[in-house]
């Protein structure tokens, strides 16, 4: 069983959209997503791809769980937490919409 740590991530596509995803070692996974099969369909032909956000969450379990809930967030919310604005722990524990 693997202790690696994991972060939660947020890249932005070339056609402005956002993708969140988990990785244990962020630069390799967004190296794959660039250029291997082993990367999101869905970011295929949206690059170049810019890492906007990373933050290292805990184990796989943690940051799946932290993925679905940034997953929810609305842009501006996702977008408030790119800029600093907001912590990933402030926007995940705030009792608002999301």
């Amino acid at each position: 069983m693997s202790s690696a740590t994991f972060s939660v991530y947020i890249v932005r596509c070339a056609d402005n959209t956002l993708y969140t995803g988990i990785a244990a070692d962020v630069s390799k996974r967004i190296s794959e997503h660039e250029s291997s099969p082993r990367g999101a369909k869905y970011l295929r032909g949206k690059g170049p791809l810019q890492l906007e956000f990373a933050e290292c969450v805990g184990d796989r379990a943690i940051a799946s769980a932290l993925e679905h809930r940034v997953k929810q967030l609305s842009r501006v919310r996702k977008e408030a937490l790119i800029s600093g604005h907001e912590s990933l722990r402030d926007l995940l524990a705030d009792s608002r919409p999301l």
